[in-house]
């Protein structure tokens, strides 16, 4: 399975993306790297969003933006999915072979076997008072009318989600379109199912029903589903999809539950069973469904009152991430998956928000750094506490023994001010236990706030404050070599960018990947490719990629 991402080799080129268009950049010799072409979108309002590469097939995956002043157009008008392949069995000469465009926003994408699988979600739209229910495949409209838009019993929503189904190894064949009435929050991917999650507050109030939309008759193709009971809250719904021999794709069933997921590593398919991690303010806890989607067990409720920020699911274990001021690390057992129980807990400053697996015993989480601070009165007796985030942070777990997880290493990155795109996006790290490499993009600053002692102390605090007096690293890609005897050891740090401006305090690296060829590390951005030896990051070639 494949997932979409800003970057992708197949070893003799890199495929990336620098604003508006798609650069194939040839690698064969890395003393010599050249672009070898460049794709760019046949509308100026289309811009590429991902890359998935397929044998000699390079898909493209934009959205199509649409602009207006009206907040009317605006909402029922939002951006377009467009999906483009390209044959680049000749990488100097890309030809287009297939597109089709989705009217709802892209949100994600899987390759399965050489079956494309796109999902696109967003507000359902009208064009002269009429919804939209067509779409685009190879410049031709397609128009299945109303029959295609399923609606799920008991999901009353002006929301709508595309799936669809492109099948690379006949690219002749048509597009397989699914349209469902519901919205789209998260999302996991297996090889025989699609799971999608729908966040909504159970209340007082109702979305808008659907005969007020579509008319008295509603719309064809309503499934059938248990009623279930409830009390009033924030619940995750979700929606069972199966993929089926021919690459289609089936609804088959839905579950709800109290509490809300992070990411896709809050749900997991394993051995017929459904995984998922919750959250609300009453706690945190995993529910796990059978392949009928009926609840079969779940663990207690951990860490009241606070918030989830990390889960992972590894064969028969869960890992979950909550704080609050500490960092409690808890260790689940989900061999029974009846009764599924809390084996041990870790608690330290900070927390992860990404969990990723050195090895069956070993965890990295990568966070940040926070330091607690006790508030008292003027008695002396304390009132409350919190924490203050002081850096970045990552730290190497030992769960061998799973009763008592420990940390064995950990390290922390630049200040308050530290960001990364990996804090969001697990696609931005760079991981090799063979090759002892960990490597993530930082923002960061290149040294300490200061104020140099002058004559007019004034003018110097003013000067210092507007033009901040430094250089703030927007691309700084920091490689570091990991393993379980030393823990983490910087190596070196690899810069793409640098910018003296005062609103870059929050700014991420979001379009910085870095991937490794043989024996060298090559760092992607919209501006340059750089390669450096990976033994010690010495730079071989950089690369230009980006007009000024």
């Amino acid at each position: 399975m494949d997932e979409a991402d800003i970057t992708k080799t197949d070893g003799d080129y890199i495929y990336s993306l620098s604003e508006d268009k798609v650069v194939i950049t040839d690698v064969k010799d890395e003393t010599q790297i050249k672009i070898a072409s460049e794709i760019e979108p046949e509308d100026s309002n289309t811009i590429p969003s991902d890359l998935i590469l397929y044998n000699d097939k390079l898909i493209v995956i934009s959205e199509k933006m649409k602009y207006s002043s009206s907040y009317y157009y605006y909402y029922n008008n939002r951006n377009s999915t467009v999906v483009t392949v390209y044959d680049i069995s000749d990488r100097e000469q890309p030809k287009k072979i297939k597109d089709y465009q989705l009217e709802q926003p892209y949100y994600t994408s899987r390759c399965i076997d050489g079956r494309l699988y796109v999902i696109s979600s967003g507000y359902l739209k009208e064009e002269n008072d009429e919804i939209v229910t067509y779409y685009y495949e190879d410049g031709k409209q397609i128009d299945p009318g109303y029959k295609n838009i399923k609606r799920i019993k008991d999901i009353d929503t002006t929301d709508q989600t595309i799936l669809s189904m492109l099948d690379l190894n006949n690219i002749n064949k048509t597009v397989k379109v699914n349209s469902y009435l519901m919205n789209v929050e998260n999302a996991y991917v297996s090889e025989n199912n699609i799971y999608l999650l729908e966040e909504k507050y159970d209340g007082s109030y109702s979305n808008p029903k659907i005969s007020s939309i579509f008319g008295l008759k509603g719309i064809l193709g309503a499934f059938e589903d248990d009623d279930e009971e409830y009390d009033y809250g924030r619940y995750t719904y979700i929606y069972k999809f199966n993929l089926l021999d021919d690459g289609s794709i089936q609804y088959d069933k839905k579950a709800k539950e109290k509490g809300q997921t992070i990411n896709q590593f809050s749900i997991d398919e394993y051995e017929g069973n459904l995984r998922v991690a919750l959250y609300n303010s009453e706690g945190s806890r995993i529910v796990i469904f059978n392949d009928e989607m009926k609840k079969i067990g779940e663990t207690e409720k951990l860490a009241e009152g606070e918030k989830m920020y990390s889960s992972r699911f590894l064969g028969d274990r869960a890992y979950l991430v909550t704080y609050k001021t500490i960092d409690p690390l808890f260790v689940i057992d989900l061999s029974n998956p009846e009764k599924p129980q809390v084996l041990g807990e870790l608690k330290i400053p900070g927390y992860s928000t990404y969990l990723h697996p050195y090895d069956e015993n070993h965890l990295i989480g990568i966070g940040m750094q926070t330091e607690e601070k006790v508030n008292r009165d003027s008695s002396g007796r304390v009132r409350s506490t919190t924490a203050t985030i002081t850096g970045m942070k990552m730290a190497l777990f030992d769960v061998t023994d799973v009763n008592n997880p420990i940390q064995i290493s950990d390290t922390i990155i630049g200040d308050r001010r530290t960001t990364s795109a990996i804090l969001t996006n697990h696609k931005a790290l760079l991981f090799s236990k063979e090759k002892e490499l960990l490597a993530i993009p930082v923002n960061n600053y290149t040294e300490d706030f200061e104020i140099e002692n002058s004559s007019d102390e004034y003018e110097s605090i003013v000067n210092s404050y507007t033009n901040y007096k430094k250089e703030y690293v927007s691309e700084g890609y920091f490689v570091y070599n990991i393993n379980l005897t030393d823990g983490f050891t910087l190596k070196g740090t690899i810069t793409h960018d640098k910018t003296k401006s005062k609103y870059s305090y929050y700014n991420t690296s979001r379009l910085l990947r870095g991937l490794y060829i043989d024996d060298n590390l090559y760092t992607v951005s919209e501006d340059y490719i750089k390669v450096n030896s990976l033994d010690d990051l010495q730079e071989i070639s950089q690369l230009k990629i980006k007009e000024d």
